[in-house]
């Protein structure tokens, strides 16, 4: 009987240290992947733009943007980036090669703020342009947005439509709802709407402002400058990203229940960005307003803004937009400056929604470990 008992009981021990060992190796498995990144993620001059839009296709990420020289014309065109682990990036090639365009082509100039959105199968394109001439050497007269489509996320892209709106616009995006409508949002001293027929690239209803940068009742943070939208939609509501760079260059979230608005703020303040008050002064005292209060935000960057959102290393949502170093950064960081510190580079956060809200980690500027 005694020798019975022991049995039983080495048997239970046993099992139990099975249990423990599985649940161990379950949790250790469960966790067994890391991604490590230190922004800015892109530390070389030769690629550097603004506005990096990253999108996910396969294995492999891609990245637009604005390329230097970003205010002038003639830039290069819309150069593309490729990556497969989001830390090392190389050009891949030029989807729009300036240098080929032929003579007077109506989008010459500086190729702003290009998007890659992949709908119905296809790819589109949108780039934000106009021709540059010697007596506009900005292109600024006929800026606007042009829409180009191809069957692979590399090219080649034709161009579909443009220019799509009757004015100056800019930093164009697109947004395909439930239902497979798709709807165009655009900046352009404003946030401006429409829906749009990606067969033709042609809008099927007016463009309309649907939101100021002096809209009254709206906060200050806004009177610099608003731009750079995005759309996205969870759980029933449309969330709608866009940037301001009253106080330096920050993100702010709107959302609603419909795509066409009304739209609110989801957030009293900007939920993500970097504020400095020395930076940009001219345009503050020029915009009147070089006396709001605010305080500096404790990062070395004068930039983080125009966002864009991408599935990350983890399978969840990132973000994705230009880091551009703080010439008057103070101590303890470097006073001196790298080379590709003076010029806009890639950053990337993970993204959390949480209670009907997103958040954005950051800007981080240190190694940054996510456990997944």
């Amino acid at each position: 009987m005694k020798t019975f008992k022991l049995t039983i009981i080495s048997l239970l021990c046993f099992f139990i240290s099975n249990i423990n060992f599985a649940q161990n190796n379950k949790q250790k498995s469960s966790l067994k992947k890391q991604f490590r990144y230190t922004n800015p993620i892109t530390r070389d001059s030769a690629i550097s733009m603004r506005d990096h839009f990253i999108i996910k296709e396969s294995d492999t990420w891609y990245c637009v943007g604005t390329s230097n020289p970003v205010w002038e014309g003639h830039n290069p065109g819309v150069r593309l980036l490729v990556s497969k682990d989001l830390l090392n990036w190389k050009q891949h090639s030029f989807l729009i090669d300036a240098k080929k365009l032929p003579p007077n082509t109506p989008y010459n100039g500086r190729f702003w703020a290009p998007e890659i959105h992949k709908i119905k199968g296809k790819f589109y394109m949108t780039v934000n342009s106009g021709e540059v001439t010697k007596e506009d050497p900005k292109g600024m007269a006929t800026h606007n947005v042009w829409l180009f489509s191809s069957d692979k996320i590399t090219g080649p892209y034709k161009l579909l439509n443009g220019p799509i709106t009757p004015q100056y616009n800019n930093d164009a995006t697109l947004f395909e709802d439930e239902d497979g409508q798709v709807y165009f949002y655009c900046s352009g001293n404003g946030l401006f709407q429409a829906k749009i027929d990606l067969k033709t690239g042609k809008l099927t209803t007016p463009l309309a402002k649907f939101l100021d940068k002096k809209q009254p009742g709206w906060p200050d943070w806004m009177v610099g400058g608003i731009e750079g939208p995005f759309v996205i939609k969870k759980e029933g509501t449309y969330f709608m990203f866009f940037s301001t760079w009253t106080r330096g260059y920050e993100v702010a979230l709107l959302k609603s229940k419909s795509p066409f608005g009304p739209w609110e703020l989801a957030s009293p303040d900007p939920i993500f960005g970097t504020r400095k008050k020395q930076y940009r002064e001219q345009m503050a005292r020029e915009g009147g307003y070089e006396n709001l209060f605010f305080t500096d935000t404790e990062d070395p960057y004068q930039e983080t803004g125009h966002n864009a959102l991408f599935i990350g290393p983890d399978g969840n949502l990132w973000n994705s937009c230009h880091y551009f170093m703080y010439e008057k950064r103070p101590y303890p960081y470097s006073q001196s400056f790298q080379p590709w510190e003076l010029t806009p580079q890639m950053g990337i956060e993970p993204v959390k929604y949480e209670d009907g809200m997103f958040y954005i980690t950051g800007p981080t500027w240190t190694e940054q470990i996510i456990k997944y």
